[in-house]
């Protein structure tokens, strides 16, 4: 047994705990919740749910996207949120994360204890279990990678065939029995094989002994900017325009090693009711301020469309550890959306275009939290082989995606019927999903949708681990097999045994 207490709803902390994280949309009630500090603890807990035949899930930073953690199924909610240590094991050469540290504390302590950097996520209050399992798509991923392409192992908690709960150490290095252990973990998504308790990382084919040449060095500083187009006299032409602009500029400059590949933007289409739609964006350049500009003026050429902008220069732990408060910080608290996202490798069609036309300017849905986006992506990302971590997509240009998000539960059909039909008109011709061709590339696993198990919503016959793992699907399973035979850990997208 457990000598974790056992924290029910007649526990004042119960309530905090279950609604903890991003969005409110879904909505579990665990028998009871863990809170753990050791792997020890993780271990026990983990060994009485499956003792006792228990639905176990585990929660880091609670912003999963759909209802894997909070599914009215799971019985026992285990919580990582005091497992929170980053420090430099001498033994490995590596950088250690404990599995319930958040983001911003991530960038805080590697950079003020050695100047490095990890290339993770966007919002500081991501917690690192789930996230560094999906890839990790990040503002720096163009310039330096994904995260996972850091990973260099990982430690974790799982079940074997006689339901005997056992921790276990998986690393990059060839000759590591639990190799395919860890390749699985650099793609395939929290909630799969077990509980990761702790992370390892350094740059692959860097070793020494001195920390701070062992991961990415932080930039000096981080060019910020931000641009706004009031909605007022936008024709249709000029909204077509600017939009292809953008994507032309992603087809040119998505090649690594560029100054350009060093800038992050976000276009960001509103809904016409919002009064405007805007870009944010980045660059850690020496001449940073020309690149951004460069690129916003590439975006509207032609036009004919006035904007506002500004821009700052910030130090990389201000900037990660707070960046863009209005997406990240306000309102959030109680927050209910949904995410729908698309890997492009080529850039919107004509067609595509007035679809998000339509969509955003439509006066049929009164959706003030609809929104089209697109970001920048490749560069470094697009060096890797799509085998060599469970990560596939490693040839797009764009990640981009359609979401909305709402108050109440009284808003919940307008607003998933809006973003439905968007993405599925966008996607039309390959059954309303981004079927892996020339033009699509599937999605990212860190942004899932559960939709694409819903043959009501995915028209194309394939299954959804064609979108997100491709041809690292079967290899996926085999890891599966292996080291959690008994499908403890599962999920509404996870990879399913073999059968």
């Amino acid at each position: 047994m457990s000598a974790l207490p056992k924290i029910t709803e007649n526990d004042p902390r119960y309530e905090v705990l279950n609604r903890r994280g991003f969005n409110k949309r879904f909505t579990g009630k665990p028998e009871y919740i863990r809170l753990a500090e050791t792997v020890e603890d993780v271990v026990a807990a983990v060994q009485e749910a499956v003792s006792e035949g228990k639905r176990l899930s585990v929660r880091s930073g609670g912003h999963c996207l759909e209802g894997f953690v909070q599914d009215p199924a799971v019985q026992v909610l285990l919580d990582m949120s005091l497992m929170t240590g980053v420090y430099f094991d001498e033994e490995k050469k590596a950088f250690c994360i404990e599995a319930g540290t958040l983001l911003g504390e991530v960038y805080r302590k590697l950079f003020l204890g050695w100047g490095v950097l990890i290339p993770a996520g966007e919002s500081p209050l991501i917690g690192a279990g789930g996230h560094f399992q999906g890839g990790c798509f990040g503002f720096l991923c163009r310039e330096h990678g994904l995260a996972a392409d850091y990973l260099y192992g990982a430690e974790l908690v799982v079940v074997d065939e006689n339901k005997k709960a056992h921790t276990v150490v998986a690393t990059r290095e060839q000759d590591d029995p639990n190799h395919e252990l860890w390749w699985a973990l650099t793609g395939a998504g929290g909630g799969n094989y077990g509980i990761v308790t702790r992370f390892w990382f350094r740059t692959p084919g860097v070793s020494g002994n001195d920390p701070s040449e062992l991961l990415p060095k932080a930039p000096a500083s981080v060019h910020v900017f931000r641009a706004n187009w009031n909605w007022e006299g936008v024709s249709q032409a000029a909204f077509s325009r600017l939009v292809k602009n953008y994507c032309n500029w992603c087809e040119k400059n998505s090649r690594a090693g560029t100054p350009e590949a060093m800038l992050y933007s976000l276009l960001m289409l509103r809904r016409l009711q919002t009064g405007s739609f805007g870009m944010i964006g980045l660059c850690t350049a020496s001449d940073a301020a020309d690149i951004c500009k460069q690129h916003l003026d590439a975006v509207n050429k032609g036009t004919g469309l006035q904007f506002t902008y500004e821009a700052e220069e910030l130090s990389w732990p201000a900037f990660a550890c707070n960046p863009f408060p209005e997406l990240f910080g306000v309102g959030m608290d109680n927050a209910r959306m949904q995410g729908k996202d698309a890997f492009l490798r080529k850039g919107l069609t004509e067609e595509q275009i007035n679809t998000v036309y339509k969509y955003v300017t439509t006066t049929e849905h009164n959706i003030m939290g609809g929104m089209f986006g697109m970001v920048t992506y490749g560069g470094k990302v697009n060096t890797i082989a799509p085998d060599a971590t469970a990560t596939p997509q490693r040839d797009c240009i764009i990640s981009s995606a359609c979401s909305t998000g709402w108050g109440s539960k009284e808003e919940e059909a307008a607003h998933l019927a809006w973003n439905r039909g968007l993405y599925s008109e966008l996607f039309a011709a390959t059954g309303g999903v981004p079927v892996p061709n020339e033009q699509t590339d599937g999605a990212m696993i860190n942004h899932p949708d559960a939709d694409l198990a819903d043959p009501a919503w995915n028209k194309s016959g394939l299954h959804y681990s064609a979108f997100y793992w491709k041809g690292n699907y079967p290899r996926l399973q085999k890891a599966k097999m292996r080291w959690d035979p008994l499908n403890i850990f599962r999920h509404a997208l996870s990879i399913q045994p073999i059968k």
